[in-house]
């Protein structure tokens, strides 16, 4: 084989393997993905909350069913009112509810959601298992407005776009700025730099707008999706959004110009809040331990606040506390991203 051939697979090997931060990223940070996942779900089980409608506590939930079902290990019953049924779908705490009565079981749920129709799989196999349930067992699709999965589905969406536009837009922008040196010459022209970080934020605001409105177009016109809160409210959480991602972006590129490194790093801030955030499944499904982490994650609280908008009917003051946290945060970030910026 061709010399020179060789020493070049050689040089890329070296160029890899000499820069460390590079190493952490290719290979590093996916183990300690696979490590923190894996400890913890491994042999852990996860149970699913059901809510029974029309009995008070678990006795009167066998008398009820008529047959003494026991209580299936996998999943916790609690019991409420149908409008508290509803609320609970809209926030994805549970996937389904159902009414025993007399004759007949009936669950609700939507049909196009797969883990609502996993769960009632699961529950019907558990209540004919040894004819426990002799009772008819019927299925009530939801189709009211709040309650399908796309409803749940879209406002995260919506949510997730703000993220992925300001970290991938402005970070990959600026560390490109510097890894072709233009960030240095900028800073030697009588710009502010106030203005400069000002400028990306001003841009990124008319952009992610016109990604969530094409999306949410869509949904209007192939899925019904109406926002029932207020828009106000929607706007200012929408702000309040991009004010922390932007703030975010900053301080993720404030300090890498390589492209390798800079890879990892957005993907180590957004992999994470992709998976747990709830953006496509309902984040209750994770383990009790890590709900209260999950909940402070910038992304959960756009996602939750967009939710609680667009399917409960949320107004201002509803959705006040988490665009406090977000607009902190964002300048949090932003003032840190500041501190440590790297110019050349």
């Amino acid at each position: 084989m061709n010399n020179s051939f060789v020493q070049l697979v050689f040089l890329q090997f070296r160029s890899f393997y000499r820069e460390p931060a590079i190493l952490f990223w290719a290979i590093g940070f996916p183990i300690i993905m696979a490590a923190v996942l894996g400890i913890a779900f491994s042999n852990k089980e996860i149970k699913r909350t059901v809510m029974i409608l029309g009995s008070a506590d678990s006795a009167s939930f066998e008398k009820e069913l008529g047959a003494d079902i026991g209580m299936p290990s996998r999943f916790t019953f609690i019991y409420g009112t149908k409008s508290q049924a509803e609320l609970g779908i809209k926030r994805g705490e549970i996937q389904l509810y159902f009414l025993p009565s007399s004759d007949r079981i009936t669950f609700f749920l939507d049909p196009s959601n797969t883990e609502a129709q996993n769960t009632y799989l699961v529950l019907e196999r558990e209540f004919r298992r040894d004819n426990k349930v002799t009772k008819k067992i019927v299925v009530q699709p939801l189709t009211s407005l709040g309650t399908r999965y796309i409803d749940f589905l879209i406002p995260g969406l919506i949510a997730l776009g703000i993220l992925n536009s300001c970290i991938w837009g402005i970070s990959w922008t600026l560390i490109n700025y510097r890894i072709k040196k233009l960030l240095r010459r900028m800073i030697a022209t009588p710009m502010k730099k106030s203005y400069f970080f000002l400028a990306q934020f001003s841009a990124r605001i008319f952009i992610t707008i016109a990604e969530a409105v094409f999306l949410f177009l869509f949904a209007w016109i192939f899925f019904k999706v109406q926002i029932s809160g207020s828009l106000l409210a929607l706007a200012i959480v929408f702000f309040c959004g991009v004010i922390a991602f932007s703030g975010l972006a900053i301080l993720v590129s404030s300090k890498t110009a390589n492209t390798e490194v800079a890879n990892g790093i957005i993907n180590a801030v957004t992999l994470p809040m992709m998976i747990l955030s709830g953006i496509f499944f309902s984040y209750h499904n994770f383990p009790e331990w890590l709900i209260p982490v999950i909940k402070i994650l910038p992304l959960t609280m756009l996602a939750d606040a967009f939710r609680s908008i667009f399917v409960e009917g949320a107004g201002i003051m509803d959705v006040l506390l988490p665009s406090l946290i977000l607009l902190v945060e964002g300048i949090v970030f932003y003032w840190l991203g500041r501190k440590i910026y790297r110019w050349n």
